[in-house]
């Protein structure tokens, strides 16, 4: 998770991406141009609704720019591939499949297909990783909303992607769950080495994981900020009782909250009447 490295994984070139509505043409991105360097941790934060998990979504190819482009390593992003994984807050887990079958399930595709043997050991590897090896045989129903995220993040490393997009992932968690699983996060990329793009509403939660936070505006969403989180790796709960982290937090917060009045501000009188 090092933001020495110059190689760029993935760039945003002036991309503007908007939609036709009843109302008139809503623009949602304005303009955005920046870029995820291989080993970046990246963690974007904003207002609700203000375009993140659309950005994310034309990195992740489900939606294409409006004008400029989305560049993954030097070539447009035109869909969905191998090399980037998707994790989002609904777990993306089949409720049908075993622990272990899930992880399976993209080693079976075409285009991550792989011989049973490995295919086997792959899955022990991440049963083992996420705590998950007691649980291989049962059935996502019987695991707990956190063994479940585990789960998501198990069966989209198995397939080996080189850069994870995760859409709010622990947004879901109690307070306490949520913390083991961004320790486990820390410790898993800490032992794989991915490049990462993360979706978060928590100010304490991006500056914990992240090496760099882009702070967006309201909608439409235009870089705001873009900060170097000063804290090395490897980090433990401990950081977030250090002063720096504590200043830290109430600048980004102030960031934020800048820029969910100007949301509000945006709203007419009359969204709040009885």
């Amino acid at each position: 998770m090092s933001t020495a490295s110059t190689i760029h994984r993935a760039r945003f070139d002036r991309v503007s991406l908007e939609f036709a509505t009843p109302k008139g043409t809503l623009r949602v991105v304005d303009d955005v141009s920046y870029d995820i360097n291989d080993g970046d941790f990246i963690a974007v934060i904003g207002p609700s609704g203000c375009g993140k998990t659309t950005m994310m979504s034309m990195l992740a190819g489900f939606q294409k720019p409006t004008s400029g482009k989305v560049l993954f390593d030097g070539h447009p992003v035109t869909g969905p591939g191998p090399e980037r994984g998707v994790i989002f807050q609904e777990y993306g887990v089949f409720p049908w499949l075993t622990v272990k079958d899930n992880i399976a399930f993209g080693l079976k595709l075409k285009a991550n297909h792989v011989p049973v043997a490995e295919r086997d050991q792959i899955c022990e590897h991440y049963l083992a990783l996420m705590g998950l090896s007691d649980f291989a045989n049962s059935y996502p129903k019987h695991l707990s909303g956190g063994m479940r995220q585990r789960l998501a993040i198990a069966r989209a490393y198995a397939v080996k992607p080189q850069f994870l997009l995760m859409d709010e992932p622990f947004g879901a968690l109690d307070a306490q769950t949520r913390a083991n699983m961004q320790n486990l996060l820390l410790k898993v990329l800490a032992t794989e080495g991915k490049t990462v793009m993360l979706i978060t509403h928590s100010v304490e939660e991006a500056i914990y994981l992240a090496s760099r936070i882009v702070v967006v505006t309201a909608r439409p969403a235009r870089i705001k900020e873009i900060i170097e989180v000063p804290f090395a790796y490897p980090r433990d709960e401990s950081l977030q009782e250090r002063p720096e982290f504590g200043e830290l937090r109430s600048y980004i917060r102030e960031l934020v909250m800048s820029e969910y009045r100007a949301q509000q501000a945006q709203l007419s009188p009359a969204s709040f009447s009885e």
